[in-house]
């Protein structure tokens, strides 16, 4: 594998703190998968047999309700791993990944991962780990839609995207923000903070009135973080 793959993988959370050596016991497992906007890696309900990583770009992780609205669960940038419940339901997946930009991925079988797991279980604690994170994450979330109105919830999404994905907007410069290229479209962010369209960008328009942040097509520069924060509480 490319050395700048190996380095990635130390900081997949399933591989943090394993030797070089168990992670090269997976190389030759790995699939090289390139994608572009709009590519779907798999739908809710399909057979799940494989994990993902991301390299680069942004996939983003939904489900769809029985009359066509979508509720968007999260988006996964460089480094995270997602598709891993398969691994211990074989159910059917729960969801469905969706390229939210040109992406390049590495996949794994479970039938190679299992193995590996089990003579390392070190990696499985980790991976469990990983879930607990998710299910914490998960049980924030339903707090927040049932305490925290639109605008809060809008201001939390988007200094978790900027923890995540920000960039100073200008190097050198803190007073120029933080520039966060989250690569969604109105309606999907919307979904991320399940609210109408209208209702979110009428958040926006009120956050850059407000001189707190910047708006670009799909990015956004968040000038004033502290008073987001505020908001988000």
């Amino acid at each position: 594998m490319l050395r700048t793959v190996e380095d990635l993988l130390a900081r997949v959370p399933l591989f943090v703190g394993l030797s070089e050596q168990d992670r090269l016991a997976l190389s030759d497992h790995l699939d090289r998968q390139d994608v572009t906007r709009g590519d779907v890696l798999f739908r809710e309900g399909d057979v799940g047999d494989r994990v993902y990583v991301v390299l680069s770009g942004k996939v983003k992780i939904g489900r769809q309700s029985a009359d066509g609205r979508e509720n968007l669960l999260s988006v996964m940038g460089p480094g995270d791993l997602f598709g891993e419940l398969s691994l211990f339901d074989p159910g059917p997946r729960t969801a469905t990944a969706t390229a939210v930009t040109d992406a390049s991925l590495l996949s794994l079988e479970h039938t190679a991962l299992r193995p590996w797991l089990r003579s390392r279980p070190e990696a499985g604690a980790m991976l469990l780990r990983v879930l607990a994170r998710r299910l914490r994450r998960t049980n924030d979330n339903v707090a927040d839609m049932v305490f925290t109105d639109v605008p809060g919830r809008v201001a939390k999404a988007l200094l978790d995207l900027a923890e995540r994905f920000g960039e100073p907007a200008q190097p050198g410069n803190e007073a120029a923000g933080v520039r966060v290229e989250h690569g969604l479209t109105q309606e999907e962010l919307a979904q991320l903070v399940g609210a109408s369209r209208e209702t979110v960008n009428k958040a926006l328009a009120d956050f850059a009135t407000r001189g707190w942040l910047r708006l670009d097509s799909r990015a956004v520069v968040l000038l004033d973080r502290e008073r987001l924060s505020r908001r988000a509480r």
